[in-house]
């Protein structure tokens, strides 16, 4: 989800090195089709795909006790599954038949994988619909890709995905089977479907309490740790990195600030949540000190975007939901599987205050200036955000009998694509669910759609006019 052109370069430049060489005219002519209207062509495609998941959703054959589905819980796991939110209204591994829990499967992966496809063809089709207008960086990343490199996108968001599932499954099926004891078939099962939804940042389990079977197990919590991190780090900087490994002074600057704020929001995540539930008795306080520290940082990372939970988040305190609410709002990186303002946004906001309270003119990273049009693009969208949460969290509270902290909690979760509750989604009238809906649908694809309009619709003014400068604060 591209919201500012910083995070729009990045793309670019993550793209371009993987793409290399042009492809066959065919690919051009689908790429034209789609520079038409790239956002929108997301948006109807996720539609598609949660009308199709809710009617195969609510036949009789997808539920466990061989029932028809209600439409409203059918179209909210429908949307949820390919949203990669992870919010649920029945619990999944109970209410949905074998053939339920493979429709689940199959719309977290066309979730995952399709938005992580469009949202990096959307900056390739940036790239020739602007050309060096967007362009923030050195001479040697002002190339702009061609439409006929569509393919190789398309190619090395599959190898990343299939890579990483794949080898994050064969794991937990391991593990499942011989340290839980379950059968083999069960094991694999299981492994597949955890491994999907973590890279997906989906945060759906087929286990009763999320993952809270496998608080203390450093096997599966680590890596499940390492496919959430991974999949919410986007397929462009994934690429930077590999291209770029025995060269990190070239990363672009979206990978660069990808990276460092990804880092810093973990530490804090962990740390922030550490201290204030290392006596809770309802949390961690019960815990040794190693699980303590595992299950810390687990859910120090979950929050970004993925949904998976050792504990169950209604027991926190009220300062560490608080943190896990902005964890949650500000998500993980561009054109990846989480949600949220992205973190791009995030950082350049931070470097906007720091420039201002140095007293500097210009807001610098990494050696590059970041246009004032950047500045306002990351405004707008942080700002919207905001407002929408803040709107969900007021409708929330008026249809409920919920306190505000399980409500914006809640709010966030959808916004942020996360799937953490405080245990009230089940709960919830009809009016809010379909709320939430919307929220779900709004984070995942808004940002992307808010970003793409905001860079597609730029003009340079003919005039200007005098400046003023009203009082601020």
């Amino acid at each position: 989800m591209s919201e500012d052109a910083t995070t729009q370069q990045g793309l670019l430049g993550g793209v371009r090195r993987w793409s290399g060489q042009r492809a066959d005219q065919a690919s051009t002519r689908s790429g034209t089709r789609l520079s038409a209207h790239p956002a929108r062509f997301v948006a109807v495609n996720f539609l598609v795909a949660i009308a199709l998941g809710t009617v195969l959703l609510a036949l009789p054959f997808s539920s466990a006790e061989g029932d028809w589905t209600p439409f409203l819980p059918a179209f909210f796991t429908s949307t949820s599954s390919v949203c990669v939110t992870g919010l649920t209204v029945v619990e999944v591994g109970t209410y949905w038949s074998p053939f339920g829990q493979v429709v689940l499967l199959v719309l977290i992966q066309l979730g995952g994988l399709g938005f992580m496809t469009m949202a990096s063809l959307i900056a390739l089709v940036l790239s020739n619909r602007i050309g060096l207008r967007l362009t923030l960086a050195a001479d040697t990343e002002r190339r702009s890709l061609h439409l006929g490199d569509v393919r190789r996108v398309l190619v090395g968001v599959a190898i990343v995905t299939v890579l990483v599932e794949l080898a994050v499954a064969a794991v937990l099926t391991v593990r499942f089977a011989v340290t839980y004891d379950e059968p083999f078939g069960s094991a694999l099962w299981h492994g597949a479907f955890t491994s999907v939804s973590a890279f997906n940042n989906a945060g759906m389990s087929l286990y009763p309490q999320s993952l809270a079977r496998f608080s203390g197990d450093a096997v599966v919590l680590l890596t499940l740790a390492a496919a959430i991190i991974i999949g919410g780090l986007g397929f462009p900087v994934l690429v930077d990195l590999y291209e770029n490994r025995r060269r990190p002074d070239r990363l672009t600057v979206h990978s660069r600030l990808t990276l460092v704020v990804t880092a810093a929001l973990f530490v804090a995540g962990i740390v922030v949540l550490l201290a204030f539930e290392w006596r809770n008795p309802s949390s961690f306080g019960p815990l040794p000190i190693g699980d303590k520290l595992l299950d810390g940082t687990f859910a120090g990372i979950t929050p970004r975007t993925a949904g998976f939970s050792t504990v169950d988040p209604r027991f926190f305190t009220d300062e560490s939901l608080m943190a896990m609410i902005g964890l949650m709002f500000v998500g993980a990186g561009s054109a990846g599987t989480s949600g949220g303002i992205k973190v791009t946004t995030f950082a350049v906001l931070g470097l906007v205050i720091l420039a201002e309270v140095r007293g500097h003119r210009d807001v610098n990273a990494f050696g590059r200036r970041f246009s004032a049009r950047v500045q306002r693009q990351a405004t707008t969208v942080a700002l919207l955000g905001v407002g929408l949460v803040g709107f969900v969290t007021l409708a929330l509270m008026i249809d409920t009998p919920y306190p505000m902290r399980f409500t914006s909690f809640e709010a966030a979760s959808a916004f942020g694509t996360v799937g953490l509750s405080t245990g009230i989604t089940g709960d919830l009238p009809g009016p809010s669910q379909l709320l939430l809906i919307a929220t779900m649908f709004i984070g995942r694809i808004g940002p992307l759609t808010l970003g793409t309009s905001l860079v597609l619709h730029y003009r340079s003014s003919r005039y200007r006019y005098p400046e003023e400068a009203p009082l601020i604060g």
